[in-house]
């Protein structure tokens, strides 16, 4: 449990919040169940876009039907490998933004993801006149393997022969993720820095259990994703944001979930993952 006291930023982020088992451990279930008011109005508090959303959606208009004339693809990285914090700062008019991040960093550019599969990565590429990078492609041939080749050495001949004939289909070759719904809300609530200390606490509870293959693969997850939260942190340094710590006001709430969100998508890639499950967080937090 992290004690805080008057000075701290999570007394100040959770100054109006109901108490709970929520400030004990990380349950965003139980905060929502102590803070959640229902709302039984009409939609009359609803706005229209301002100006400036107006002006920022017009840019985006401007850049999707380049795309368009583009073939569908206004450009693409070839070079680097998308992940959590790969690329730098990207903005769409940084002036008009309320709320940032990009999956690059420059709007409607591609990420690269050759972890599912590198040769599904490159003939995309090569659909729309680009090239993966040589030393990108010769890693991924000779020193990673991909998901796309794990699956195939694990198939039978019987399982190849249906899907060459096309018998069976959405296979886990193509398929590694199925459907995400991920929990994104915790990094507004709690701050990066609660979630790693969190973390680091389950790993070490796993000490003097029995060595296993569970146990190996569950103990090298949990590094991982302290990993990937420490990444996370970095990606939100780069646009100037400090999400250690939980969010102060709903604009932050709104920024910090959003880069969680934004992290998961540069590695996975967006396909199917849902964003839905932060609207009651939010109705709180508003």
């Amino acid at each position: 449990m992290i004690v805080a006291n008057e000075t701290t930023p999570v007394t100040e982020a959770w100054r109006n919040f109901s108490a709970g088992n929520w400030q004990k451990s990380v349950d965003v279930r139980d905060f929502i169940q102590n803070n959640y008011t229902p709302y039984a109005g009409d939609d009359t508090f609803l706005k229209g876009p301002t100006t400036r959303t107006d002006a920022l959606w017009s840019i985006v208009k401007d850049l999707l039907a380049k795309e368009i004339a583009a073939g569908g693809v206004l450009d693409a990285d070839t070079k680097i490998v998308s992940s959590v914090d790969s690329h730098g700062a990207g903005y769409i008019r940084k002036e008009l933004e309320q709320i940032v991040g990009l999956q690059t960093d420059a709007p409607l550019k591609r990420g690269m993801l050759p972890y599912g599969g590198v040769r599904i990565a490159q003939k995309a590429l090569e659909a729309h006149g680009r090239k993966m990078d040589d030393q990108v492609s010769e890693i991924f041939a000779k020193h990673r393997k991909t998901h796309n080749d794990g699956v195939f050495d694990a198939y039978t001949p019987e399982i190849r022969a249906a899907r060459s004939a096309g018998i069976v289909t959405g296979l886990p070759d193509g398929y590694g993720r199925g459907r995400i719904i991920g929990d994104y809300r915790r990094v507004a609530l709690y701050g990066v820095d609660r979630l790693i200390a969190e973390r680091k606490k389950d790993f070490a509870a796993t000490d003097n259990e029995a060595f296993d293959d569970e146990w190996v693969r569950s103990r090298e997850e949990m590094q991982d994703q302290i990993r990937a939260l420490q990444a996370l942190k970095r990606m939100a340094k780069a646009y100037g944001f400090d999400i250690s710590r939980p969010a102060l006001n709903a604009r932050e709430a709104i920024q910090w979930t959003y880069f969680a969100y934004l992290g998961a998508v540069k590695d996975q890639n967006g396909a199917a993952m849902s964003f839905g499950r932060c609207s009651t967080f939010f109705d709180i937090l508003y």
